[in-house]
């Protein structure tokens, strides 16, 4: 199956539309830290090679592409903290790491384009849902990869202050070894309480 194009944005430009932003989050399934957007503003004339998502590439692949993308387009990325993941839950809060990620662009795109099937709902300017938007709009994979390498380094670092739950490899998903951790070691404040497994240890250890 081919990877990503141009398809979407060369639409849009067609329109009249010239700052064209891909927009995608990641990090909606973890236990633990935060949700982080990306948006990208791809220089039609200097498109990195190999975009795709970024779940399909290694992490060496990634970390060329995403130097690659910060040297050759206008690059944001924001996120929506554990605190607001809680309070607002995971799909309002990615929405709003979305919303952070495109203001943060100026002057603002024209048009956004989000992976995904709905637009967040505070978004003010014109804008495109795209499903598996990752795979078929290069600008969408670039932010995939954009909000990944930044995810990964914020889990990394947090993993040096709470060693044992193995954030460094498992970037806060619910794998066998960090849900043996939350049994062994607790809940830190960086885990989503609002999510099933943590909320029912800490249901089990105030019962």
């Amino acid at each position: 199956m081919l990877g990503p194009d141009f398809t979407h944005e060369r639409a849009a430009l067609s329109e009249g539309y010239l700052r064209i932003a891909g927009v995608d989050e990641v990090g909606r399934g973890p236990l633990a830290g935060p949700v982080t957007a990306a948006a990208v503003i791809l220089d039609p004339g200097n498109i990195p090679e190999g975009l795709n998502d970024s779940k399909k590439l290694s992490a060496a692949r990634r970390a060329i592409l995403c130097e690659a993308i910060h040297a050759s387009a206008e690059v944001s990325v924001a996120h929506a903290s554990v605190a607001e993941i809680d309070q607002l839950n995971i799909l309002r809060a990615a929405h709003l790491a979305m919303e952070r990620a495109i203001a943060a662009l100026d002057p603002p795109p024209d048009l956004v384009l989000i992976d995904g099937n709905l637009i967040p709902r505070g978004l003010t300017l014109p804008a495109r849902a795209i499903v598996r938007g990752d795979a078929v709009s290069v600008s969408i994979a670039a932010a995939s990869i954009v909000a990944k390498i930044r995810r990964d380094q914020i889990m990394w670092d947090l993993a040096q202050q709470f060693p044992g739950y193995g954030w460094e490899r498992n970037a806060g998903y619910p794998s066998k070894s960090h849900r043996e951790a939350l049994l062994n070691l607790g809940v830190t404040p960086h885990h989503r309480r609002s999510f099933k497994p943590v909320h029912n240890i800490l249901y089990q250890e105030n019962n």
